[in-house]
C-alpha cells in the first residue's frame, strides 16, 4: 500500500473510533450497488441518464415479466391459471428471442426453464 493509502486508512480508522460514521443516512442497511458491467463502457452514462429519467428498455421489462411469470408458475395451484401463465410466458420468451436470439436466458434450453415446466402438471377437465 502506498503512503496515501496508509494515511487514508488511518484517518478512516480515527473517524470510526470517534463515532463520526455512526449517524450517517442508511446506517446499518446494505448498500444498493448498481451492476453495470454488462453495459459497454461508452454507453454507461447514457444508460444511467435514461434510467434516472424513468425509461426502462423493453428487453429489461420483458425479462422482469418473464421472471415474475416463472415465479407465479411455481406457486400457482390452479391448473387453468397455470396454463394461462405458461401461454403468457411463451409470448414473452418469443419477444425476447425475436429481439436477440442469444439474449434468451430463460429459453427452452435453459435448465431452469426445464425444471419449472417439469414441475407443472395440467389436468384436463372432462
Amino acid at each position: 500500500m502506498d503512503a496515501i493509502g496508509i494515511i487514508a486508512e488511518q484517518r478512516i480508522r480515527e473517524a470510526c473510533e470517534q463515532g463520526l460514521f455512526d449517524n450517517l443516512p442508511g446506517a446499518g442497511k446494505p448498500l444498493e450497488l448498481e451492476d453495470d458491467s454488462h453495459i459497454p463502457e461508452d454507453l454507461r452514462m447514457a444508460y444511467k441518464l435514461l434510467k434516472n429519467a424513468g425509461y426502462v428498455p423493453e428487453e429489461v421489462q420483458d425479462r422482469k415479466e418473464a421472471q415474475s411469470l416463472m415465479e407465479a408458475l411455481e406457486t400457482c395451484t390452479d391448473e387453468q391459471e397455470k396454463v394461462r401463465q405458461m401461454k403468457k410466458l411463451d409470448v414473452v420468451l418469443a419477444r425476447i428471442r425475436a429481439r436477440r436470439p442469444r439474449a434468451s436466458i430463460l429459453g427452452d434450453k435453459s435448465p431452469y426453464y426445464g425444471r419449472v415446466v417439469s414441475r407443472i402438471s395440467v389436468r384436463k377437465k372432462g
